[in-house]
């Protein structure tokens, strides 16, 4: 009898000893860190070097997942103003950004200036219209000319204001096409639906289907600056800064570049 409680006893300490080790190891495991969705507004003419910008964070950071919302910076400001969700926005232009700025809407502290790009005429490839310059929009053979709504679009604002300055935004208004955004401008171009268009230098490049036939003339426009920021409303404030960082890092800057962005 006595052998059999010292048995007993054995048992029983052992399985406490076991007990104690699995609580210990359930108490030491690190917990998975839970996905984070990041929701990132960004200007159109934007949208091929965010797609692969998200990739190579993705690499990084794959507990975090980038949704994108592509479209004209004046559409993206009014979105974000009747709270749509986004966590961080990418502009085409100071405007749009400055009025979320004076709105409250941005995270203080985290607005960056981070690219710079410039405006060009193009034609569709195959064209055989003989422009050279921008004054040369007031051509009587030109039917279609495809520009942005500068009511709405960046690019259609610093349309009009190089054909403001070179006297000829009247002269063609009755001609002009107004896209959405710079890619509806560049696809009208690129399918032969507008004789021309004007667009940024890296929509251009972003498809053999046209060709650049003019840069805007220096001094007719603003420098064309890409702001950036997070967004006050964020619910990810920590990864939404991190991701900002790493746009404005060396390894983003040579992405931007490779697209044909100017970094500041």
């Amino acid at each position: 009898m006595k052998k059999f409680f010292i048995l007993l006893l054995t048992i029983l300490i052992l399985t406490a000893s076991v007990g104690c080790q699995q609580q210990l190891a359930a108490t030491t495991t690190p917990e998975k860190q839970s996905p984070i969705e990041l929701h990132i507004a960004a200007a159109a003419s934007l949208t091929d070097v965010m797609q692969e910008l998200a990739a190579v964070y993705a690499q990084e950071h794959p507990e975090v997942t980038i949704t994108f919302n592509f479209g004209s910076s004046g559409a993206l400001q009014q979105a974000i103003e009747n709270g749509g969700q986004t966590d961080l926005f990418f502009s085409a232009a100071a405007k749009q950004m400055n009025a979320l700025e004076k709105s409250g809407n941005l995270l203080a502290g985290t607005r960056k200036d981070l690219l710079e790009n410039s405006l060009v005429l193009i034609v569709p490839q195959d064209s055989r219209l003989e422009l050279n310059a921008f004054a040369d929009l007031s051509r009587p053979e030109l039917k279609h000319i495809a520009i942005g709504d500068p009511s709405s679009v960046p690019v259609g604002q610093y349309t009009e204001e190089v054909l403001t300055n070179l006297g000829i935004f009247d002269n063609i208004a009755a001609k002009a096409v107004y896209g959405y955004d710079v890619r509806q401008v560049l696809a009208w171009v690129a399918t032969d639906e507008a004789d021309c268009g004007i667009v940024y230098a890296t929509d251009a490049a972003s498809t053999p289907q046209v060709k650049v036939v003019a840069a805007a003339p220096a001094g007719t426009h603003q420098p064309i600056i890409y702001p950036a920021a997070v967004l006050r409303d964020t619910k990810h404030p920590e990864e939404a800064t991190a991701f900002l960082a790493f746009a404005a890092s060396e390894k983003a800057r040579a992405i931007f570049t490779k697209y044909g962005f100017i970094c500041k």
